[in-house]
Order: structure tokens, then C-alpha cells, then sequence
């Protein structure tokens, strides 16, 4: 992949400066014998002073998140008690958060994490990332539990939302530039949940049982690259089993993520997904989240007696904590004495409205859309989650970020909400256009009042998140039958989307326009309004695939496969499928699906030709002549997807490279898409895992267009 352009990102960054408290010139003297506190020296030696001048049980300290991140606290439930740290270490504060800084008032509440992956966009992931952390650091947190990986293997995973899609190119670059934002501030990230964790349904009680190349190359893969092109600060081991073995007592941390990936961050359990003691730590578990349970000194002191750990693993845990601790800023940039009342500024909110409108994926139109209003047309805006007013519990606050556990309150808080109503409200206003209103919630009603209108906008949603996944995928609140009946009402039909994953479209044919928005966020009502009425020219790409139906989806039909077969209190969930998950899954079997990976339309049109693919130098130099055909400014994502010789027995393709290009109506330019030797070795872009990453000789397929269905063609040899 291209490296961000440093001078585009500086520009979106330069709002967004934050204060970095500086320790207090008394703190900084009282301090300053203690070498751990040696700016000069480098965080491997400050590291390795403190751990020298620790005893045993402060050294234990760094092994869980409270008593590490608590210093002078003593004593916790259940009688566990510690001395008090050595002197000058850091109050750190954890904090949730793929999407925004979580629970927290007076935060931006930016969009979904899955918006972010339908931008394409790098600097913008980076920007959200830096915006995130600042208001953390604001808010008196410093380690931010974010960006979420996973691979997309079911749309049905209930925290589909707070992922990045389902290619592993896609998730790791943009969990890549999200981290180095993340860490531009005192602030660390943490890639989770590592590995394998594709469900929700039974996610402590379940084992994701696949093969070497699967993991390596479908699971690993994006936790690499995020690994290898954003150097995080730690990494989150997640709730379930692989392969009949927890995640966070599984040998894959010492043997893949740190050996062969080379993570040299510290690994930090989830919340209550430690089973053991001396198995965790042996196999390279750092730190247990929240209160001591399995790591008490009591037990470390009973495994270390008994020889089942070592000084040197103990030590080793505690070296990657507090060299990680260094590196991020933590010991020399303390969180502020009072945390700032409203952490979210003008900066922040724009870059949640600007992730909002390129994150917003045009599915359909048959040229209804953009709206231009006559003056005194109506628009009629229908369903629950268009308003600020609920409707039997429903809002666009329902829609603004994910739910905490079914039927709760929003992860964000969403406090500075503009719904979609008030947005279209405004802007209609300036065309002289006026609106009408209604929540959808008698369906009849609704169809009159579209009826009445020039044009209808109809909103639907489905809400979905952690810990449970859904059922189907279907529109929620009687979705389906309301876009039906507005439909039926009125011709000039758009739809609005408001969902965390896929969903069916029964009434497809009926309507001209689709517009998804997934969980759009504060800025959702002038976001919406800007791409309805063409302010702002839809851009975004599909991170995954829409299938027709469920049916169609890669584990369907299989308990085997989803959602596993209990055995002995373990769900045992079969990956079968392989390397066939997402859109590998669709060009393996033949389906063709509702609306393809990548795929994403825009006001304009865009044209491609001379397609040039020429191996050179350790590159595979890929350029593509792109050509804007319409009357509108636009940007378009040139995506190149690779095919592997047969003889490697890969699925048809991968997603290898990918570009935002913005051109004006009749502008040209060529698009570089190059392989670069680094990307080749680092990305495992031409690929394929057999004991060790291989690269096959034969010819090698390159296909260039605006989505994995379309595009040019061409070969070479390696």
C-alpha cells in the first residue's frame, strides 16, 4: 500500500492540537533521581531500572490492569494485597473505545467503526484516531481499548459495527493508521480481540477450530499488518477458544503473535477471559484486565514454588508492561488533575461529520437522488429513527452508536445528536422545499403521508452489538413492510439505512434509491442532508458483502459452522469454510450477492482504461487511467484485487491495493496501485501460507475497477 501522505494528514491534524500536561517542576525535582525517569535514556533501559529496583510483588503489580495502573492502592477485594508501587509511575486509566471514547460524557460521538472502514480512507483513519485520543487524554484516560479487528466471517456477529470489514488488507491497513493516530497523543491502543473471534452467541463458551493457513491467513492476517504498520502498544487476547485451547492461554501469543508477527507490546486478557494462571503467563499472557483474579500474588507466588513459571517469565510480563507504558508517553506526560468538562471541540465534530458522509455507501439510484426541491415541494421524512422524538422507545439516538447489550443505552452518548429530520429540515429550507414528518409506526399513516409528498425518504434500521449476535437479516421495527408501503405510495421512494451489518432488501426493485448510512453518529442529520441534496457527493465502498439472503451467506445451513455444536459446555464452531469467508466466499461458490464488496456508487461517473501491470525490480508496478465522465466532482476508490495460480488453491481473488482519487467532470489522472517490495514481504499481498509464507511461481491475474465484481484485467508471471 502507498504510505499516508504525511503534508494531507498534518493539514487535518492541525486543528485538532491538544495541551499535553507536563509534569509539575516539584514533581519533576522529586523525581529526578530515579533512572526509570531519564528521559535520556531509552525506554528498554527505563524499563529495566525500574524492574531492578522492584521487589517481587511490585514487579506482580504490572501484571494486572488495577494494581498496575493504580500505583499507591494497596489492597482489593477478596483480601489481595500489594505493596505500593516504586515511586514515580504513572496513574493510567483504560478506556473502551473502537468508536468514540465510550460511557463518557462530553465526547464526539464519531460513527461506527465500520463507516470508518467504508471511507477507504487512511489519513481520515488516522485523523479519528488522533481526534479519539485527544479526547481521552482529555477526559483522563490514556490507554484507549481499540481499533476492533475481525474478519467478518457472519454478518449475523452481533459487534459486526465496531469492525472493520471482512478482507484482512482493508482491516489491517486502516487498524493500522487508526493506532499510529491513537499514539500520535500520549495515549497507547490495543488491536482486539486476538484471534478468531467471529461471534457473539456463547463467545466464553465456544471454540473457533480452523486450520493453520485459515488462521494464518484469513484470522492473523490483520492483526499483522495492524502490528507491523501501526506498532501498537498492546494487544487484547479475546474470550473464546482456538482450536479447544482460550485465546489467552493459547501458545499462538508466544508463537504467532509475538514470535512470528513480532508484537513486542504486552498482551492484556478481555474482561474475565483468564481461566488459569501458570498457563497464561507461559504462553504469553501480560497483563489481567480489571481486578486481580488469576494473577494475585498468591497465585503467581504458588506457581513460581511449584515450578510451574519462572523469575524470567514474571519478569518478561512485567518488562513488556512497563516498556510499553514508556514508549507511549505514559510516565512522562501524566493525565491532567482535573479532566476537561467537554473534551469534543468544532475539530472533532467535523471530522465525525466528514467520516459520516465517505463513510456512507450510495447502493442504489436510478437518478432520483440528489434531491433537488422546487420551492414549496414537500418531503415527506418517515420512521422512528429520522427523529430526536422517540417512538416507542426508538430514535436516531437508537442509531448513533451501538447498543450496550440489547435494548440499552448507546455506547456514545451522543449528547450533541442532530438527527437526520433536523438536518433534511435545514437544508430543505434553503431550496424552499418543506417537510413533513412521520414516525412510521402505523404504516397506513405512513403511506398517506408519502403520498402526499414529492418525494419520500424513508429511514430503517437494525440495531445490533455486543453480546448477542442477530438472528437474521432483516430490518428491524417492521422495516420491511414500511419501506413497502412507501413505496407502494410513492414512486420517488429513497431509502436510508441505519445498520451495523448487511441486510436483505426484499422491496429492492421498488425503490430507486439506497442510501446506507450504518451508525452515523452526532453528525448523522447534516451528513445525511449534504449526500441527499449532493453538498457532498457519495464515495464510500462496501467493507463487506450484502448477500441476496442469509441462505447465501458462507456458514448457512450448517450448525456445524455457525453457531457450532455444544460439546462438554464448549460450542465447537467449524471454520470449514476455509479461506472462504467474505466476498472469497461469493466468487468461490459462484453467488452472485445483492451488492458486492467494494461496491459503492457516486453522483458521477467514472471510467477506466489502460490498465498497465509490469513486475520490476521486487515491485509489481499496477497503474490504471481513471477518467471522471460526469458533471460533478467526485471521488472514486480504484481497488486492484490479485489472482494466486491455481496451483497455490486460493479462492478467485483478493483485494491487493486500493486509492482515493477525487477528480473534476472530465478530469483525468493515472492511478498508481503499486505493489511496492516492502508491501509484497510485509502484506503477504501475492501470498499464501504452507508451513511458512510462500510466493508461487505462474501467472498471477490483476483486476483494477470500483468494486470486486468489475474492472480491468490483466496478467504477468512471477
Amino acid at each position: 500500500m502507498k504510505r499516508i501522505n504525511k503534508a494531507a494528514v498534518l493539514a487535518l491534524l492541525a486543528p485538532l492540537a491538544i495541551a499535553v500536561t507536563p509534569a509539575s517542576p516539584a514533581a519533576a525535582a522529586d523525581c529526578s533521581a530515579y533512572p526509570w525517569m531519564d528521559t535520556r535514556r531509552s525506554p528498554e533501559q527505563r524499563a529495566r531500572a525500574l524492574l531492578a529496583a522492584s521487589t517481587p510483588h511490585q514487579k506482580y503489580r504490572w501484571l494486572v490492569e488495577q494494581p498496575a495502573n493504580s500505583p499507591q492502592q494497596t489492597e482489593w477485594a477478596d483480601g489481595v494485597v500489594y505493596p505500593a508501587q516504586v515511586p514515580c509511575t504513572p496513574t493510567v486509566v483504560y478506556s473502551d473505545g473502537p468508536d468514540g471514547v465510550r460511557f463518557t460524557p462530553g465526547v464526539t460521538a464519531f460513527p461506527a467503526t465500520i463507516a470508518t472502514a467504508a471511507t477507504f480512507n487512511e489519513p481520515l483513519a488516522y485523523v479519528k484516531g488522533a481526534a479519539q485520543a485527544a479526547e481521552a487524554f482529555g477526559k483522563g484516560k490514556n490507554v484507549l481499548l481499540a481499533p476492533g479487528l475481525a474478519s467478518g466471517r457472519t454478518p449475523l456477529s452481533g459487534r459486526t459495527p465496531e469492525y472493520l470489514g471482512e478482507d484482512p488488507l482493508l482491516t489491517g491497513v486502516l487498524a493500522a493508521a487508526g493506532t499510529r493516530g491513537i499514539q500520535s497523543r500520549p495515549v497507547l491502543a490495543t488491536l482486539k480481540h486476538y484471534v478468531a473471534n467471529e461471534q457473539e452467541l456463547d463467545r466464553q463458551t465456544s471454540s473457533s477450530n480452523a486450520g493453520e493457513r485459515t488462521l494464518r491467513e484469513i484470522y492473523d492476517l490483520p492483526f499483522e499488518i495492524a502490528v507491523e504498520r501501526g506498532d501498537p502498544g498492546s494487544v487484547m487476547c479475546s474470550y473464546n477458544q482456538v482450536n479447544h485451547v482460550y485465546a489467552c492461554e493459547n501458545p499462538r501469543l508466544n508463537q504467532v503473535l509475538k514470535g512470528d508477527i513480532g508484537f513486542d507490546g504486552y498482551v492484556m486478557s478481555d474482561f474475565g477471559s483468564v481461566h488459569s494462571t501458570a498457563p497464561s503467563l507461559v504462553n504469553g499472557l501480560d497483563q489481567e484486565l480489571n481486578r486481580p483474579i488469576w494473577f494475585t500474588p498468591a497465585r503467581l507466588d504458588a506457581a513460581l514454588a511449584a515450578g510451574q513459571i519462572t523469575q524470567r517469565q514474571i519478569d518478561d510480563a512485567a518488562f513488556r508492561v512497563v516498556r510499553s507504558y514508556l514508549r507511549g508517553g505514559l510516565f512522562d506526560h501524566p493525565l491532567p488533575a482535573t479532566p476537561v468538562a467537554d473534551a469534543s471541540t468544532p475539530a472533532h465534530k467535523a471530522v465525525a461529520r466528514t467520516t459520516a458522509e465517505q463513510g456512507s455507501v450510495l447502493l442504489k439510484n436510478d437518478g432520483l437522488l440528489p434531491l433537488n426541491p422546487r420551492s414549496g415541494d414537500e418531503i415527506a421524512v418517515i420512521g422512528a429513527t429520522a427523529s430526536r422524538t422517540p417512538t416507542g422507545g426508538i430514535s436516531a439516538s437508537s442509531v448513533c452508536s451501538l447498543p450496550w447489550r440489547f435494548g440499552s443505552p448507546q455506547t456514545l452518548q451522543c449528547e450533541d445528536l442532530v438527527s437526520p429530520e433536523e438536518g433534511i429540515r435545514a437544508r430543505a429550507a434553503r431550496d424552499g422545499a418543506t417537510v413533513s414528518f412521520d414516525n412510521g409506526s402505523d404504516v397506513a399513516a405512513a403511506a398517506a403521508a408519502a403520498a402526499k409528498a414529492d418525494v419520500a425518504v424513508v429511514f430503517a434500521y437494525v440495531r445490533m452489538g455486543e453480546f448477542a449476535d442477530l438472528t437474521d437479516l432483516r430490518l428491524q421495527g417492521n422495516g420491511d413492510a414500511l419501506v413497502s408501503a412507501v413505496a407502494a405510495a410513492n414512486p420517488r421512494t429513497v431509502v436510508v439505512l441505519q445498520t451495523g451489518s448487511a441486510v436483505e432488501m426484499p422491496w429492492l426493485d421498488r425503490v430507486p434509491a439506497v442510501l446506507e448510512t450504518w451508525y452515523a453518529g452526532e453528525q448523522m442529520g447534516p451528513a445525511v442532508a449534504a449526500l441527499l441534496f449532493g453538498d457532498a457527493n457519495p464515495s464510500g465502498k462496501l467493507p463487506l458483502t450484502f448477500p441476496k439472503s442469509l441462505a447465501d451467506t458462507p456458514t448457512a445451513g450448517s450448525p456445524e459452522q455457525y453457531p457450532g455444536v455444544p460439546v462438554d459446555g464448549i460450542r465447537q464452531v467449524s471454520y470449514s469454510e476455509g479461506l472462504r469467508v467474505g466476498y472469497r466466499w461469493y466468487d468461490s461458490e459462484g453467488i452472485d450477492p445483492l451488492f458486492a464488496f467494494g461496491h459503492g456508487l457516486s453522483y458521477t461517473t467514472f471510467r477506466y482504461s489502460d490498465l498497465r501491470v509490469v513486475p520490476a525490480r521486487g515491485d509489481v508496478r499496477i497503474s490504471v487511467r481513471l477518467t471522471n465522465t460526469g458533471r460533478r466532482t467526485g471521488t472514486e476508490v480504484a481497488q486492484a484485487y490479485a489472482s494466486l495460480p491455481p496451483s497455490t488453491g486460493e479462492p478467485p481473488k483478493r483485494l491487493v491495493a486500493f486509492s482515493r482519487v477525487t477528480l473534476a467532470p472530465g478530469q483525468s489522472r493515472t492511478v498508481d496501485l503499486t505493489l511496492s517490495r516492502a508491501d509484497l514481504r510485509d502484506l503477504h499481498l501475492l501470498q499464501y501460507f504452507d508451513g511458512a509464507w510462500k510466493t508461487a511461481r505462474g501467472t498471477y491475474g490483476i483486476q483494477v475497477g470500483g468494486s470486486s465484481k468489475s474492472g480491468l484485467r490483466a496478467a504477468f508471471r512471477l
